[in-house]
């Protein structure tokens, strides 16, 4: 197959798509009377009316946004009220600690007290056991000679 050069190529194949084109059709009038077509208006005009619409927006947005930060100013004054109260209540309740702590009874025996009374008491009762599991019978002792 023969090379054809990429420019006559395009160049056919646009002659070939202009002459299949459809001619454009006349307008008809419209369908319904109650559809009007928009009037043809000033760019300007559009955009300035479409820019008073942001605007318009943009200020009911920062309305919203305004009432809004004065209702967080609002809760966070309660916050720092109910923050020193409970500072203030917290600081109560150490101290009554520290003094429920400071009048607090020692101990009648310490722990080195009682671990000796311990001690005391299992050597006393495994004399008394080994006395009473002795016996009362005396019979020589057959190891002293």
């Amino acid at each position: 197959m023969r090379q054809v050069p990429l420019p006559l190529l395009f160049a056919f194949a646009l002659s070939a798509a202009l002459a299949n084109a459809e001619e454009p059709v006349p307008s008809a009038p419209p369908l319904s009377p109650a559809v009007e077509p928009a009037p043809v208006v000033n760019p300007l005009a559009a955009e300035l009316a479409q820019l008073t619409q942001r605007l318009a927006e943009s200020e009911r947005q920062r309305e919203a946004l305004a009432a809004q930060l004065a209702d967080r100013g609002n809760a966070s004054e309660q916050d720092g009220a109910q923050l020193t109260r409970l500072r203030q209540e917290n600081q109560r309740l150490k101290l009554q600690l520290r003094e429920a702590q400071a009048n607090r009874n020692p101990p009648l025996v310490s722990e080195e007290q009682m671990w000796f009374a311990v001690g005391g008491g299992a050597c006393l009762f495994s004399l008394l056991a080994g006395a009473l599991l002795r016996g009362g019978r005396r019979q020589p002792r057959q190891w002293i000679n």
